[in-house]
Parts: C-alpha cells; sequence; structure tokens
C-alpha cells in the first residue's frame, strides 16, 4: 500500500511479513460459510432476533463476484442435494491490515496472491468431504481470465498457482483450479489476515499439538512441545509457518494447516459449538463483519443464507473418517529454484475419478509431502447428545433394541459393499483424516 508504517505498540505482538513468501489460511473459509449457515439454523431453533438474515443477505451480496449463471436455490432448510465444490482462498493483500501486526505491509508492493488455495469437495449421499490442497508454489498454466473491465488478460503457460489472484481476482483462481482438475467449482470464497484471526477469535480457539520446540522469526511464532489452545493471531501465525518445521517448505506449511483444520472441524462437530447456539451466533455475525470490512470475498453463488444453511446440514454429521485432507501431488523442479513444484497430474487423476465417482478413498502416503506433521493417535468421535432420548422429566429414555444381534445382515452387506468400492490413492497424495491426530514437526 505505501502507507507509512507506525511504530509497534509496546508489548503487542508483530507477525511478520515474508517479502515473496506469502501465505494465508482458507478452511476458516469453509468455517465462514457453514457459521453464516449455522448461526442462521441457530436462530430459527431458539428464536435468538439478534441476527438479521436479510439485512446479512444484503451485505453479503454487495460485496459478491459473480462466477458465472447462479442457480436458483430452493427454500429449504434440508441438507443441499447433490455434490458440493467450494474453493477457499487465503490472500496475502496487505489492504485492511493491521500495521502494528503486519509491519512489512508499510512496503507493500500491491499485490494480492493466492497463498492458501483449497478445493473442499462434499459428495452426494453417502456423505463425504475431502479437502484438497494446492502448493503455493506449483507451477501451472493459468487460462484466460476476465480483467473486470469487459476484457480479458492473457493465458499464460507456466506460472505459480498463486499469482491467479493477482491477474484476475477469485474468478480466475476459480478458472485456474477447473483447468487442473477438471472439477466444476460452483462456489468460492477468499479471505484476508485480519478475517482469519477475527474468526480464529469467533471460534474460540482451536486445540494443536508441537512435537518439540518451534520457533520461528518471520511469522513470530514461538510454541513449546505439547499441545495449545491457539487464538487470533497466534492462530494466524500458526497458519502461516513453514521455517522451523518440517522441510521448511510450503508442503510442510499445508500439513500444519491440515493439522489446524483437522482440529477445527472435531471441535465444530462437538457438542461445544453445534450445540451452543450462542457461539453459532457470534460465528455468524463476525462472518459477516469479514464481508462488510473487506477481509472476506464471496461468490454470489454463495450469499444465499438458505444454501448455506444447506452445505451446512450436508457436512455437520459427517464421520471422521470420511473427512479426507489432502496435498495435490507434486515433484521438485529441478532447475527452477528449491520451492518449485510440478503437478503430479496422473496420480490427481486417480483422486479426482474417485471423487467424481463418490467411492471412498484409503490414504497410502504419508501424512506430509513436506514432513510438516506426524500422526500421534485416533480422534474420540464426540458422544451423542442425551437430551435426544430424554424423557419429559429429564430421564433418559431407555434406547430400543436393535437387530445387531439378528438383523444386521444388511449393515455388513452394506459395509462390505463399501470395503469393495474404496479407491487406494497413490502414495505420492500425502494426507491424512479427520480421524487422525496429528503433531507438527520441528524442522531438523
Amino acid at each position: 500500500m505505501g502507507a507509512a508504517g507506525r511504530p509497534s505498540g509496546e508489548g503487542r505482538q508483530t507477525i511478520a511479513r515474508h517479502a515473496v513468501v506469502k501465505e494465508r489460511h482458507p478452511l476458516l473459509r469453509l468455517l465462514a460459510m457453514c457459521a453464516v449457515a449455522l448461526g442462521v439454523v441457530a436462530v430459527s431453533a431458539t428464536g435468538v432476533a439478534a441476527y438479521s438474515v436479510a439485512s446479512a443477505a444484503t451485505a453479503v451480496t454487495n460485496a459478491a463476484v459473480a462466477l458465472g449463471e447462479d442457480d436458483v436455490i430452493p427454500p429449504s432448510l434440508g441438507a443441499i442435494e447433490g455434490g458440493v465444490n467450494l474453493l477457499l482462498v487465503g490472500t496475502d493483500s496487505c489492504e485492511g491490515q493491521d500495521l502494528e501486526l503486519f509491519p512489512r505491509c508499510a512496503h507493500d508492493d500491491g499485490g494480492e496472491r493466492n497463498d492458501v488455495t483449497m478445493l473442499v469437495h462434499i459428495s452426494d449421499e453417502p456423505r463425504r468431504v475431502t479437502v484438497v490442497s494446492f502448493p503455493r508454489d506449483m507451477l501451472v498454466p493459468i487460462p484466460s481470465c476476465p480483467d473486470g473491465s469487459g476484457g480479458n488478460y492473457s493465458a499464460m503457460s507456466q506460472q505459480m498457482i498463486n499469482v491467479s489472484y493477482m491477474y484476475g481476482g477469485l474468478p480466475c483462481t476459480v478458472l485456474t483450479v477447473e483447468e487442473l482438475t477438471g472439477v466444476d467449482i460452483q462456489f468460492a470464497a477468499s479471505i484476508r489476515w485480519t478475517g482469519v484471526i477475527n474468526m480464529s477469535d469467533a471460534i474460540g480457539g482451536v486445540d494443536v499439538c508441537v512435537a518439540g520446540d518451534i520457533s520461528d522469526s518471520h511469522t513470530g511464532l514461538n510454541l513449546t512441545a505439547g499441545n495449545h489452545t491457539l487464538v487470533g493471531a497466534e492462530a494466524l501465525q500458526f497458519l502461516r509457518i513453514r521455517h522451523g518445521i518440517g522441510d521448511g517448505s510450503d508442503l510442510g506449511r499445508i500439513s500444519n494447516q491440515q493439522q489446524f483444520m483437522s482440529s477445527m472441524v472435531r471441535k465444530l462437530q462437538s457438542e461445544s459449538v453445534l450445540a451452543n447456539p450462542g457461539v453459532l451466533l457470534n460465528l455468524a455475525n463476525t462472518a459477516v463483519n469479514q464481508v462488510t470490512q473487506d477481509q472476506l470475498v464471496l461468490s454470489q453463488s454463495l450469499t444465499n443464507p438458505t444454501l448455506m444453511v444447506q452445505i451446512a446440514m450436508a457436512v455437520k454429521d459427517v464421520e471422521y473418517e470420511d473427512i479426507v485432507f489432502v496435498q495435490y501431488p507434486t515433484v521438485y523442479a529441478s532447475g527452477t529454484g528449491a520451492s518449485r513444484v510440478f503437478p503430479v497430474t496422473d496420480a490427481a487423476a486417480v483422486l479426482f475419478t474417485a471423487l467424481a465417482e463418490n467411492k471412498p478413498l484409503t490414504l497410502t502416503g504419508e501424512a506430509s509431502q513436506g514432513y510438516g506433521v506426524e500422526v500421534t493417535g485416533e480422534a474420540e468421535k464426540p458422544s451423542a447428545t442425551p437430551s435426544a432420548s430424554a424423557s419429559a422429566d429429564g430421564a433418559t429414555a431407555t434406547p430400543e433394541p436393535t437387530d445387531s444381534a439378528s438383523g444386521s445382515s444388511d449393515d455388513s452387506d452394506a459395509a462390505d459393499a463399501s470395503a469393495d468400492d474404496r479407491v487406494d490413492l497413490p502414495s505420492s497424495i500425502a494426507g491424512t483424516t479427520a480421524a487422525q491426530v496429528t503433531c507438527t514437526v520441528p524442522e531438523g
């Protein structure tokens, strides 16, 4: 932006901004979307009047961008029908950022890149969620993109994927990922640094694990070995860190982000969030505020409150084992600089074919392509809500007997069919599921 910087306040934590290595987080995007949706559900269920769906929808719609023709959404609060492809982008814009937290923004070049790019695929029944992270340094073709003035930017044969946003904003990043994957993306959103901080505060913190002490002067993050609950600026630092963890690459950072998101998903599915209307309402209001403060951009297709509810309803009960986080497979590009990678399209084709056919996935590769995390255990599933079977006087009703002893053949047949359907992903595709607890590995 070129504005003069202000001196950091005493005791105020600052977050360094890399000159070229910029980054950002996005599944807080899905969170933002689902937060609005779940907030609407909470309001309907509890009669809370503090959140106005109409005014929120107007604020979000006025700031939205067009990806193409938008389908009419039926007035239903049930789960959305069919599959969903949602692109979540974290950008490195200094616009609207606090110079005390981001002092390097005082010398910003004005560009805005998509340093975090994730495709969230929600399948049709049976519901599964797959999140594909695209390394920001991956060299890919950039298609001809609208320039916002009725014309088009020229296509480019090979650029890092994170320049797509700089050339044509969110629609260009959507077109780039569609061309690379062959996936039709219906919904998209992008978020900036301050938006991530505010959404993290609204969640109430996310638990992460660190296998050893980490210290990074680039982001200012210092964590001791063990478990930590991260909020606000510290959560953003954790999402941005790559120096000091794994092999120091963007590939390691992706795994770190996936640990954060996996933990966040488990928290959102627990009673502490989904059963708390006050938390949901706070999330919804915070998400809307990020739009009005230019920290969050939504595609026009994602501004319908009913649609947000439908998407949230589709993902809220997915089993941990069926929430999969993977990295788009890559290979280091010799002669292009240590951080540049090429896409491995044949391995990726196995993944996207399985998603198109709605088949369950089996991970055969490492947890991280950049040695950023290690699997340390299995997550405990949230317990069933007791009130679901409670009687009027507060006593818990006795569950109805099941056919597990004698009539379980249908269930076992379905399980066998699902097992036969499973697709073993190539070992070059790294990733984890939400059922796996991971810890960040310090560099070296």
